[in-house]
Order: C-alpha cells, then structure tokens, then sequence
C-alpha cells in the first residue's frame, strides 16, 4: 500500500512540474542551450581612403527549442566595446556675451566606442538590474568620474555623464540599436555593426548573449583589432613613437605649403 501511494504521490508531483512549466520550454539540463558565434571580419585596417566597415556577426544556438525564426522565442543582445579612454565633459556658460567653460569633469575608462544590437528593446528583454550586472546599454553603461569634488548634486553627475553619451552618438560611436538583430532560422541569428571613419584604432571586445524569459541561458565573447595601415600608419607611429620628430615634420609642411601658395598667388 505503501509503495502505491508513493508511486501516486511521484507521478502527481511530475504532472504538476510539467503543468507549471513555461509554454513551449522544456529544460534540459543535460542539452542546455550554447551560443556559437563568430565575426565576418577580426582585423580591420584603417587606411588614408576609410570610410567605415560594416562587421557582420553570426551565430547559431545549439540545442535550440525554438519553432520558427519569426516566434520570438529567444532575444540576444550583442555589445561591442572599444578600448577605453579618458572623456572630459565641459559645461559652458555665457558670461558677458560670451559662452565660455564654466565647469568640466572626466570620465576615466570610458569605452572609446560602445554598441549594442538586440532583437528587441533591452527592457522588454531583461531586468534592469540583470542588464545593470552585465552592463549593458547607455542606462547600464558604467562612465566613473575621476572626481566628483566641485559637482553639485547627483543631477549634475547626471548631466556630464549625459552629455558624453550624446556627444559619442553625434560622432557615430556610441549605439544603441533595438531589432538590429534577428533570427533567419530556429537557430541562426546575425546582426551588423557599422564603424564609422573615425573609429579609434585599438582592440575591440564582442559579447553575444542569449535570453529566454528574462533569463541569461548563454553568453559567448571574441575580439576584434582596428588598426593603421600603409601611410596613415606611419603617420600615426611617427605621431606616438616619435612626436618631436613628428612635430617637426609639421611645422616644415606647413612652412613650404605657405611658401608655395605665396609664390603662386604672386604669380597670378
């Protein structure tokens, strides 16, 4: 009698487990889900004629459950993060009749370019803390001053860390692009970013995630290098490694460049 009842009371238990299942999701711990990513280009150089690149990523998600591209099933978020550097923001002020800087303030470690692909908004993806943890987007995007001495109040803060995002937009380095990304099969997934002409040059990080439900099931992360090549690399070699010979050579264009023009204007 025992035995029964305890069989009962199992098979009970396991209906239940299914009924309160999410519709459609079944989880598997011995299959989970794994993303595959990679990047149509890894190196990039950057020479006199740049204009800007499109890098295509792609991926795919083993042990799919999902029943069609288009269901919605899954969201990924895909960030793209430059090598970071120091960012002053200057608030000016008109004093006189004239706009000059009032107050300044740097931001230490701040990603030279930031992106971030998704198949829909990041709200409607994750918590806010979740995408806070992971850093993820302009709300979640960590801009440390170097010193908050002289600042009013946190709305202050606010507006310095405000106007470096807005000033990076303008520039084409700082994105935020909802639906950029999309799945074109059960597994199969892809997005594009587009850098710009002025693209610092430097090492770039790639971080795929994937979600379910508001949950991170995977993550997946590879590297991208921007560089100078041919005559915009020697310039800018020459620029860091050598700077008085740099400015030097400067000074001596701009010298028989005023030389020239003189002379032909004398001539006409």
């Amino acid at each position: 009698m025992t035995t029964r009842l305890m069989r009962l009371w199992f098979t009970v238990f396991g209906v239940f487990v299914l009924a309160s299942a999410p519709s459609g999701y079944a989880q598997n711990p011995r299959n989970p889900e794994q993303l595959q990513t990679d990047l149509s280009s890894h190196e990039i150089f950057i020479e006199t004629n740049f204009n800007g690149v499109r890098v295509i990523v792609f991926g795919a998600v083993d042990n799919s459950r999902q029943p069609t591209a288009d269901s919605g099933f899954y969201d990924v978020v895909v960030s793209l993060r430059g090598p970071v550097e120091n960012v002053v923001a200057r608030q000016k002020q008109r004093v006189a009749g004239l706009w000059i800087n009032n107050s300044s303030m740097m931001f230490r470690g701040a990603p030279s370019y930031y992106a971030v692909l998704s198949t829909k908004p990041l709200a409607e993806i994750a918590s806010a803390q979740l995408l806070g943890n992971l850093g993820l987007g302009f709300n979640s995007l960590k801009l440390k001053p170097e010193s908050t001495l002289g600042v009013g109040d946190g709305g202050e803060l606010s507006a310095f860390r405000s106007a470096i995002i807005a000033l990076k937009q303008q520039e084409r380095l700082y994105l935020e692009v909802p639906g950029a990304v999309a799945f074109v099969g059960r597994s199969l997934f892809r997005g594009a970013f587009d850098l710009p002409s002025n693209t610092p040059v430097g090492d770039y990080t790639a971080e795929i995630y994937l979600f379910y439900n508001g949950r991170l099931l995977s993550t997946d992360e590879t590297k991208i290098s921007v560089g100078k090549a041919g005559v915009g690399q020697l310039v800018y070699a020459t620029a860091f490694d050598r700077p008085v010979l740099y400015g030097l050579a400067a000074v001596l264009i701009a010298v028989i460049s005023g030389l020239a023009g003189s002379a032909i204007f004398r001539r006409h």
